[in-house]
Formats: C-alpha cells, structure tokens, sequence
C-alpha cells in the first residue's frame, strides 16, 4: 500500500533549510511500506554482532559469512540511535536493497562505519538477498496520534550545572513544547537539528572565494543560498570521503592531490588526520573544486539525539536536556561540538528549532511494576534519564526501592542536580546514593569501584527482581559491564561465562538495559 508523504506547511515556523530538513525525514518514513508489520527485536542470540560494547573488528569478525544486510549491520555503531534516520537493522537493510545510497548517516560510528560499509560494498559483490524483513525507517518520523512528529520548540536557557572552577561546562536545556502537540515518555531522547558555527560558515566560504548568497543543491535535497546550506545542511565537521576525493581531484599541486587521495582512502599516518573541511580547505590551497561539485559530496547535517531529562508527568510542556558543551583545540584552532555549543553559546530566547522525540530502541524505561526495585548507573550526563526515572517514579508513588550510582570529576564542582539528588536520598525516594569523583584523590575511583564496593548488596537486590539501567559513554558502558559480570560471578558462586550469560538473560528480559554513546 503507497502513502503520500504530508508536508510542513509553508507558513510553519522554520526556515526553508528547516522546512526541507523535516520533509525529509517524513518523506524517507512514507519511502517504505507502513503497512509491512514490523518483525520482532531478534535477540542477541540471534544478532550477537549488534552489541554497542564491542569494537568494529569484532564484530565484523562475529558477522564473517553472513549475507550482506548482517554484514552492513555490523559496521554500524550499534547504538540504535536513531539518529540516521533508522535504527541499525533497517539502515543495513536499505543499504544492502539499492534504497538508500547515503553510507555516512552513522553519526556515532563516523568515518570508521562509512569507510567499512564502502568497503563491503566494493569487495563483497552483489548484495545477497535479504533474509531481514523491512521495517519502517525510524518510529520518530512517523506522524503521531498526539501530534506531528516534528515540531518547532522554543529555546528557554541553558543553566549552567558545574560550578565555578569546574574543568567542564554542562548545562540544563529547557525547551518549551507548550502548544506543539509533541508529547514524551520518560525514557525518550530529543532530537535537534543543529546549525554550524557562524564563524567556521564564514571562513569556508572566505576560503572558497564564493558568494555567500549564491544558490547551490543541498546535501538535503534543497536549493538554497551558500551561506544556509552550509550553516543547515551540510555536515562540515567530518567532510565525506567523497569531499575529499573531489579536493584531491580538483587540486593543481600535485604533492596536495596525493595527500589529499591518501586521507580519503583513510591510509596510516594521513594527515591533517580528522580534519574538518575548514582545515582542508586552509591546508590544501589549490584545491578548490567548482562549488557545486564540492556542495554535493558533502554529507547532510544530521541531527543530535539527547536524553530526556524530566518527567513529562512533571514538566509535560517543556523538555529538559542534560548537555556537556564539547570544545578542544586542535592544530592550533578552537573547535566546538556542533548542537553542544550551538545550545550553550548560540541559541536565545528568540530561537527556535525543530524537534523530534526518539523513543528508545530497547526498553528504556521506568520498570512496569511500581513495587520493582530499580538500578541507576549514571555517571556525568548520564544522570540525564535517571532524573526522569525518579520523578517520574515519585509522581506515580511508586514504592519499589531506587538506587543510584553517579560520577564525575570533583564533588564540589561537577555534582549535577546536587540539591535534588540530595533532597530524594533524604525524604527516601531514593534509598541509596553511591558517588565517586574521580579527580577528588590521588587514584582515579569510578562507579564501577563503588560498585564493587556494594557487591553483597547488588547481588541481593538483583535476586529481589531489581531492574539494571546503565547510561552514559560507551567506554563507561563497557567497564561497568565488566564489573557487573564479576560481581555475579563471585557473589553468585559462577564462572565468568556463566555469570556474562546471566547478564545476557536479565538484558532479555527488560531487567538489564543500557542507553550508551
């Protein structure tokens, strides 16, 4: 059955990069077949590649002689994020059916995923027929009962939540929903669609030599003046293999063109290695390509998923975010994280910005039963859900026990949401408080050490039917996974296997579930 896909109406509160950005999300949901049943989650068993915590390699190495679809899965970052448009499954699967040409839609797997996906496509021959059913692109974009998808929300502030002296800079995002329609649960990320630094915008463009105002075809499908398509379309903080390739190919030096073909093969010891297209620009000054050639190659800027953080049983018309503003300098320039900074540096009281929610692709939610006891492990942003867990928990006068393990650097700087966190240990909503900070003495102590540490009680609440949510960086992830299996194992009187089995099980069940990045 086709569907025409609706479109944002021309009077709608965005920009036209805005506009075409949200139709085309919508137009790559209505692409596939919304009557086609979605098939069920396949487990780990079944998928045993598709697993965050494991590096590229292996699991290119898991997924050896499966048909092309497993294959282009297990390139991917495993996050199910969403933010490609798809979740990881059905992302392969349009790669490996001819449906979807873009290979650098993975944010989090970045270059590496793109690379390895043209690279299994090059080398493994025609695509062997898919065994994976086709599922919708990405739930998000599906028109919702309560309202439209997306939607334009309202920027409030960006607290900040380190103190002074903190060597971090993590704000609370308000944005208003009032009158939007879009509604959450508690568990949902945001997406926003970001813009790129002005500034950056404006030294390519000097760097080009180009009109700003000259009209070019967006990465999204849209003509639009240089400077906007840059700004809102164009992913120029990682540059396509194919953007390189085309400086490479259009540069006069010849020592320049070599360099540049050597980066986009990703051979060792490339460099400006990691450059954005600002840097190739400045490094390779006789590469400059016609402007629409070097336009088309450029991948589309994709939007960020952040962690809800609050109940919308208690802020049900505005959204809160967890976000730590990403800066470093490298080769001698400042860089910004894109949507971190355009959050806590470039947005206003007068800004608005589209909106989706993004339900979590496994079940990342408060337990069903109000009496279950429940787990947090969140350390730094990863605080983000949990505060949503636990209001959400006190509006609905849950009594099942919450406990939860928070970190970061130095308490007297870097404890976010310090008073309320505080408040809910005292009055009981939470029954433990465990917190490691890790720059606050000589060895660097982590969750998992605090883990360890309370290993007689973990074991007993795991065996009272406790729920196990983890959220935070992939590295966090991985660690406290490792802790979590050993504390089994020894407190469950099992081997290591046993014990990674049992955890495996506790995942099946919706007992042990983590939202990493």
């Amino acid at each position: 059955m086709s569907h025409v896909a609706p479109l944002v109406p021309e009077n709608a509160p965005f920009s036209g990069a805005e506009r075409a950005f949200i139709n085309g999300w919508i137009a790559a949901y209505y692409a596939t077949d919304v009557a086609t049943p979605v098939p069920a989650a396949p487990t780990a068993a079944e998928l045993p590649w598709h697993d965050a915590s494991l590096p590229l390699d292996k699991r290119m190495e898991l997924a050896a002689g499966q048909p092309m679809p497993q294959l282009l899965m297990a390139a991917m970052a495993q996050q199910d994020c969403g933010q490609c448009g798809y979740l990881c499954r059905t992302y392969a699967t349009a790669i490996a059916e001819g449906k979807e040409k873009a290979l650098t839609r993975c944010v989090p797997g970045g270059k590496e995923t793109a690379r390895k996906l043209k690279e299994l496509l090059e080398t493994g021959g025609a695509p062997a027929p898919v065994t994976v059913p086709a599922a919708p692109a990405a739930a998000t974009v599906a028109p919702a009962a309560s309202g439209p998808a997306t939607v334009a929300a309202q920027f409030r502030g960006a607290r900040p939540l380190n103190r002074a002296g903190s060597a971090k800079d993590t704000r609370q995002v308000v944005l208003n929903l009032y009158g939007s329609g879009l509604r959450y649960q508690t568990g949902d990320s945001l997406g926003i669609m970001p813009t790129n630094c002005p500034e950056t915008v404006t030294a390519i463009i000097a760097a080009l030599g180009a009109d700003p105002d000259a009209d070019v075809d967006a990465p999204n499908g849209t003509r639009l003046p240089l400077r906007e398509a840059l700004s809102r379309a164009c992913d120029i903080g990682r540059p396509s293999d194919e953007a390189v390739e085309v400086l490479a190919s259009r540069a006069r030096d010849p020592e320049q063109s070599q360099r540049l073909q050597a980066l986009a093969e990703g051979y060792p010891g490339a460099e400006p290695e990691g450059a954005d297209l600002l840097e190739l620009l400045t490094a390779f000054p006789s590469a400059r390509p016609p402007l629409q050639e070097l336009i088309s190659t450029l991948a589309p800027l994709q939007p960020r998923l952040y962690s809800i953080a609050c109940s919308p049983l208690v802020h049900g018309g505005e959204v809160h975010l967890t976000v730590a503003a990403v800066r470093w300098e490298k080769r001698g320039r400042a860089r910004k994280g894109v949507a971190s900074c355009f959050l806590a540096e470039r947005a206003s009281q007068a800004t608005t910005m589209p909106v989706f929610v993004q339900p979590p692709a496994h079940r990342f939610r408060p337990p069903e039963s109000d009496d279950a006891p429940m787990i947090m492990i969140g350390p730094g942003t990863g605080i983000a859900p949990f505060r949503a867990f636990l209001q959400e928990r006190r509006e609905n006068g849950a009594k099942g026990r919450n406990w939860l393990f928070f970190g970061d650097q130095r308490r007297a700087t870097d404890f976010l949401y310090e008073d309320e966190l505080t408040a809910w240990h005292k009055d009981g909503l939470l029954s433990r408080l465990d917190v490691a900070f890790s720059r606050d003495q000589p060895e660097r102590i982590y969750v998992q050490q605090r883990m360890r540490e309370q290993s007689v009680r973990l074991w007993r609440w795991l065996n009272d039917g406790a729920y196990v949510f983890v959220c935070g960086a992939m590295a966090m992830g991985r660690d406290v996974e490792t802790a979590l299996a050993a504390i089994v194992a020894r407190q469950g009187g099992m081997g290591i296997g046993a014990a990674k089995a049992y955890l495996a099980q506790l995942g099946r069940d919706g007992r042990f579930v983590k939202d990493i990045y």
